[in-house]
């Protein structure tokens, strides 16, 4: 068998698809490998370049054929799609467009960091915060429109569902079904609560014991949230070469449809992570209506902004302009001078607005966090 030079892998469920090329791109390997026997079919080969699709289980699989000496490829799924042929959608022509999509410059600028098992972990912290959320809003809502079937209603917010079940407990006009129906709600209603407390004091532990999430949570509009999504979601910061592009990838960029020499942007392009997203700019939309509210003194670029477009606009200009200056501090170990601020017009200007970082003192460990920062 002749050298292999790389090698595109598809992972399915019980079956792995491999197909690999040489240096003159003719094929070498094409083989059906079970889950079982991946692994020991991958130590036998001599190290080289595998590919997979960045998914759940491939950044394990890539840790995996790291230990092996192999050199793995992370890549978007969505840079593998225009090299499937199409009509032809099936493991082994996956496999071949991975494969083919490895050699390719502008694939290779994109690929995905791997995570280790630290930064899989505390993702999962934060994965499993957020789907408590949904279903403790969700159990909520469910409560409130069952009670308004029996006109009881009760104002917005979450904290007026306890309230309520009291109200419901109290009510002897209710059949007897409906009150043990709400009773068995309410029930499931603490223990979400419960619950949810408890993933929120992890979360507040493990920003504690992060320097870099204490470095973070030194900007105006981020938060432990904000903080533990930025760097458990960048995973390597050092992958972007600007914070330009670092807040492009989390979606805080316009769309761009420009054709014929007309320049035209639209809304923004929701790539990157969208609880990430979403966080910051929640964070800005409350920043700004504290500053409208005479309770914040705005930088000259936000004062500036917000006198000629809508509040919504500004909230995700700023979020933008958020991520640059966290990827700044995650890049540079510096740390966010909250007295900077910026009066007059350049290059200053228009990067900062007012958001600044100041060097720490020199460091051996400046730029990396004690956990998850790559």
């Amino acid at each position: 068998m002749s050298k292999i030079a790389r090698i595109g892998i598809d992972t399915s469920k019980g079956s792995f698809q491999l197909h690999g090329v040489n240096e003159k791109d003719e094929v070498v390997l094409r083989r059906t490998v079970r889950r079982r026997q991946f692994l020991e079919f991958m130590a036998k080969l001599e190290p080289t370049v595998v590919g997979l699709e960045a998914c759940g289980a491939s950044h394990h699989w890539a840790r995996e054929l790291a230990r092996l000496g192999h050199r793995v490829m992370l890549i978007p799924p969505q840079a593998v799609k225009p090299y499937v042929s199409p009509g032809r959608k099936n493991d082994k022509n996956d496999a071949e467009a991975i494969c083919e999509a490895m050699s390719r410059p502008r694939v290779r600028a994109r690929l995905v960091p791997v995570k280790s098992v630290e930064q899989s972990a505390s993702q999962m912290l934060m994965g499993v915060r957020d789907s408590l959320l949904k279903r403790h809003t969700q159990l909520c809502n469910t409560i409130r429109g069952h009670a308004a079937e029996f006109g009881l209603v009760a104002a917005k917010g979450l904290d007026k569902i306890e309230p309520l079940l009291v109200r419901i407990a109290g009510d002897e006009g209710l059949p007897a079904l409906a009150r043990e129906m709400f009773a068995d709600l309410g029930q499931e209603h603490a223990e979400l609560s419960k619950r949810i407390a408890q993933i929120d004091r992890k979360l507040a532990a493990f920003h504690r014991s992060n320097e870099l999430s204490r470095r973070l949570m030194e900007i105006p509009i981020v938060g432990p949230v904000g903080a533990g999504l930025l760097i458990t979601r960048i995973i390597n910061p050092r992958g972007f070469r600007s914070g330009r592009l670092c807040a492009a990838w989390v979606g805080l960029t316009p769309k761009n449809h420009s054709t014929g020499g007309k320049q035209r942007l639209g809304g923004i392009t929701r790539a990157g992570d969208e609880s990430l997203r979403a966080v910051l700019v929640s964070g800005a939309t409350a920043y700004i209506q504290q500053v409208r509210r005479g309770r914040i003194v705005p930088s000259p670029w936000l004062a500036a902004l917000l006198e000629r477009k809508p509040p919504k606009l500004a909230a995700v200009a700023l979020a933008n302009k958020t991520v640059r200056i966290a990827w700044k501090l995650m890049t540079s170990g510096e740390r966010y001078d909250p007295t900077h601020r910026v009066d007059r017009e350049g290059p200053g200007a228009s990067l900062y607005g007012g958001l600044r970082a100041e060097p720490l003192a020199p460091s051996p460990t400046a730029g990396h966090s004690h956990a998850v920062a790559a």
